[in-house]
């Protein structure tokens, strides 16, 4: 079994006691813009999602972590893969840190782990992120971690009355 932590932060599955810190997140309108959400989630709905929560990546065709202080035990975000796609052996990844942790290191140590754990046990052979081109805190952490951006993504959200570009950062495994 690989080892989703190190000294800083572990990655876990979500649990059905989840459902409130899920409910303020998703709900949490300033991340609205990169996670394509449009309307408020229910606690219904969001209960159900973590009903389901225990189908295999290769079912869901994502997977969802809880990002914890190793320390303190407290959650300070989430970690996501989504579009997978085991044939091209690819998918995408995304990250959030509460605004509380963040400049924390939280989210380096998850990615590391996170992509690390990719690689090594679900085989893909790359991972992607979208990242707008205003957000120079996720632009530096993904080329910390040798993600190479490949191209701008013109107009790909629409935030308020105008659309915003964004880079199209890529990691290729070498195993």
């Amino acid at each position: 079994m690989y080892n989703l932590k190190n000294q800083i932060i572990s990655l876990r599955a979500l649990e059905p006691e989840d459902l409130d810190f899920l409910y303020d997140t998703e709900n949490n309108d300033n991340f609205w813009e990169v996670s394509n959400t449009q309307v408020p989630f229910s606690k219904h709905i969001l209960k159900q999602y973590l009903d389901n929560s225990h189908q295999d990546i290769y079912e869901a065709k994502q997977l969802r972590l809880v990002i914890v202080d190793s320390k303190k035990s407290e959650n300070v975000g989430f970690i996501d893969l989504f579009d997978f796609n085991p044939q091209h052996q690819r998918a995408g990844i995304g990250i959030l840190i509460l605004n509380k942790f963040q400049n924390k290191g939280y989210a380096s140590e998850a990615l590391k782990v996170f992509v690390k754990y990719a690689f090594s046990q679900l085989n893909l052979h790359q991972i992607y992120a979208n990242i707008p081109v205003d957000n120079k805190k996720s632009i530096q952490l993904f080329e910390n971690l040798n993600f190479k951006n490949i191209g701008i993504r013109k107009d790909w959200l629409q935030t308020n009355d105008s659309f915003k570009d964004v880079h199209f950062y890529q990691i290729i495994n070498s195993k």
